[in-house]
């Protein structure tokens, strides 16, 4: 990743400012490092079978969670402490919102790695069944590491096109779903391990989710915009606004 485009943040006089908003950033990378191995254990557990690393998976979540207490208090007391205002502020409030939402993820992992511990030890995996929950899960995999190399480099590009991928991920959960009942119809025998990856696949959905959110809180950050409830097919319409109104303020 990138080191972050320091002209989207004010150079203070205070060389410690400066310092703490770098040391944010850093640590909301870190962050987001650590969500992502829980999602990649979980995910390595669930097409695995593998019930001890769902359970080091479900342990480890603590781990993500003092990482959000440790930056929100951090973030709160510059904002007490330094008052800071537009850019700067939006960078703080960004941070804030980032860490909620990778927590969110870490807790969707947890929930994966807590279904597969439960399997019994003989539980046998269907492949054929976890097909279109894989698909889902690559989907889910790149569109989260897409929003946190967006949030790396504060790149509203990145971050746009990010969010027109979210609908694959919407329409393969949707896939998901629907072949999963099928199997269930065919095998009502099946019926818990069926249920178990219509669990799974919504987890995943919902982490697709947050990292959607997480490339929104990037364009608010630059652009001073809230485009949470901007439709899916005005999206592209906006990048292109966005867009040429940097190339044209570059002029």
């Amino acid at each position: 990743m990138e080191h972050l485009d320091r002209s989207y943040i004010t150079k203070h006089t205070s060389r410690r400012f400066n310092e703490e908003l770098e040391d944010i950033r850093a640590k909301v990378l870190r962050m987001g490092g650590l969500v992502e191995r829980q999602l990649g254990d979980a995910l390595d557990a669930l097409f695995e079978c593998d019930a001890a690393l769902g359970e080091k998976v479900a342990a480890r979540d603590y781990q993500v969670n003092a990482m959000e207490v440790e930056i929100d208090e951090e973030c709160s007391e510059i904002i007490a402490r330094r008052q800071p205002a537009a850019v700067d502020l939006r960078f703080l409030l960004m941070a804030i919102k980032t860490i909620t939402d990778l927590e969110r993820v870490g807790d969707e992992a947890e929930r994966i790695g807590r279904i597969v511990r439960d399997w019994d030890p003989g539980h046998a995996c269907n492949r054929r069944q976890m097909t279109d929950v894989r698909h889902l899960a690559d989907l889910v995999r790149t569109n989260l590491r897409r929003a946190l190399d967006a949030y790396a480099r504060i790149d509203v590009k990145e971050a746009l096109d990010t969010i027109q991928q979210d609908q694959y991920v919407d329409d393969a959960y949707e896939a998901a779903l629907r072949h999963l009942m099928t199997f269930m119809m065919e095998d009502p025998r099946r019926l818990k391990s069926v249920f178990d990856l219509v669990w799974c696949a919504r987890s995943l959905e919902r982490i697709g989710d947050h990292a959607k959110n997480i490339c929104e809180y990037v364009v608010y950050m630059v652009e001073g915009r809230d485009i949470r409830h901007v439709e899916p097919e005005h999206i592209e319409a906006l990048e292109q606004e966005l867009l040429g109104q940097g190339e044209r303020s570059d002029q």
